[in-house]
């Protein structure tokens, strides 16, 4: 190994591994055509961009120039009922896509469009790129589903990831895109960059003892960690060097006249608890997951009464979220042509029922974050109710299921909560914050690297300085 690449080796910079793209259609947008051309060249990439800047347009044209570089096939990973979704504007753009169905295996077809269940069917070795739309929805798969994709994008060589909401929680979760790109993998990131509180490599757990009364779960003790001494520059300039990160056009240094969202109006409803948990004289703060776990089974119909009597006789459509099956099936109930999608939904009624919705055929959808808060657009909606959790990720993916690019209603959210819940609304705005500085910061250190001219002569003579 020469000494230029042994220095090229402990960089903390990508390479690009891709190619010129071949096709620039006119439909994209500046800022779209300029994130398409830094991806296609950088081969395997991440793209984080908001709510309604066109990723389902981007990764189809970023597939269409894979097909004509490689002559091979795409697959395109879905979360559920975004498979249609992705078909419609593939259509609408002229792209030949596919989607097979169970047990049936695409001839011909080079852009192949699935969900991320039935990944199983299909093998690494027929793709050579790979998109995951939502990639964020990664973490939320059980290890096994999660190891599969990873798994399957090792194998493959083009690679794209796109999602809003990158790591909403804790930066660390970067280290799960970083590591389906071939990057670093997720604790080789924790080393490189990170410590935590016991000086180990242990993974981050919430240990539960010692929790402060009121306190969120995410401010008890744990084996957290944080940002090496001078590591968290060093850091945000490597997560650029594979990802780029937009809110909005001028992020990019384009124009945001065509991208102004409408008013977003955020209503809190508390409401009295008809019982008193046992054993207490008046309502308090739940602590923990567990006391608000119980005011949550507790205060199911005083909760569902505030919402159907928020969405029952507007006329209007409404997209109502929910956690717990009883939650919905109570909704249902009191919910005048309102449909539930729940859990035991076949993936067929689910889609179904989602299409029926974005249609304008079914008024009121009742579900939970989990099933149908990402990569579905509903902008015919502006009016959405929710249980707040302590998932800000759910909450901003459910609230931009309607409040996206595109929307030209303002947008009403009515959080509907208990005297006891008062500490969840406190943790998601304290996420909300530290979601808005990671971006900020992905922002910042992208628009530094885009003024940075990465070239390295290692073969230049040395030019010695006059004064010596």
């Amino acid at each position: 190994m020469s000494y230029a690449d042994f220095i090229a080796a402990k960089a903390q910079l990508g390479t690009d591994s891709g190619f010129a793209p071949i096709w620039m259609p006119d439909f994209l947008f500046d800022f779209q055509a300029a994130l398409l051309e830094w991806s296609v060249r950088h081969g395997k990439s991440a793209i984080f961009a908001d709510c309604g800047l066109g990723k389902t347009p981007l990764q189809l044209v970023w597939a269409e120039n894979i097909v004509r570089k490689t002559n091979g096939r795409v697959l395109i990973l879905t979360p559920l009922a975004v498979s249609a979704q992705t078909l419609t504007e593939a259509h609408k753009f002229d792209i030949q896509a596919y989607r097979p169905k169970l047990g049936e295996f695409p001839s011909g077809e080079k852009i192949i469009v699935t969900n991320y269940e039935r990944l199983h069917h299909f093998t690494p070795e027929d793709f050579v790129g790979v998109v995951c739309d939502e990639s964020s929805i990664l973490k939320s798969f059980d290890g096994a589903r999660r190891g599969e994709i990873t798994q399957f994008m090792r194998k493959v060589e083009y690679r794209l990831l796109a999602t809003a909401t990158a790591a909403p929680n804790d930066y660390i979760e970067l280290g799960t895109s970083s590591e389906a790109l071939g990057e670093l993998g997720h604790m080789d990131m924790l080393m490189r960059f990170f410590k935590n509180d016991q000086g180990t490599v242990k993974p981050m757990r919430y240990t539960g003892h010692g929790n402060p009364r009121g306190a969120p779960p995410d401010s008890w003790p744990s084996d957290k960690w944080r940002f090496k001494g001078h590591a968290e520059q060093q850091f945000w300039r490597w997560v650029c060097s594979w990802a780029r990160a937009i809110r909005r056009p001028s992020d990019l240094g384009f124009d945001d006249a065509r991208f102004i969202l409408p008013e977003l109006i955020e209503r809190e409803h508390l409401v009295t608890a008809a019982t008193i948990a046992p054993g207490m004289l008046f309502a308090l703060p739940a602590v923990g997951l567990k006391e608000q776990r119980e005011e949550r089974r507790r205060t199911i119909e005083e909760r569902c009464k505030k919402v159907a009597e928020l969405v029952a006789d507007t006329g209007k459509p409404a997209l109502v979220w929910c956690h717990l099956n009883d939650e919905g099936d109570r909704l249902a109930q009191i919910i005048p042509d309102a449909q539930q999608i729940s859990g035991k939904d076949s993936d067929e009624a689910k889609e179904e029922a989602f299409l029926n919705f974005a249609s304008g055929h079914l008024r009121v959808l009742i579900t939970k974050p989990k099933i149908g808060a990402w990569g579905l657009n509903f902008q015919h909606c502006n009016h959405v109710t929710f249980f707040p959790s302590h998932s800000f990720e759910q909450y901003y993916q459910g609230v931009r299921r309607c409040w996206r690019f595109g929307q030209t209603q303002p947008v009403t959210v009515d959080v509907v909560t208990t005297e006891g819940e008062r500490g969840v609304m406190q943790n998601l705005q304290r996420k909300a914050g530290a979601a808005d500085k990671m971006f900020s910061s992905l922002v910042a250190e992208m628009n530094k690297s885009l003024r940075i001219e990465r070239s390295v002569a290692h073969g230049q003579q040395e030019k010695v300085p006059a004064w010596l």
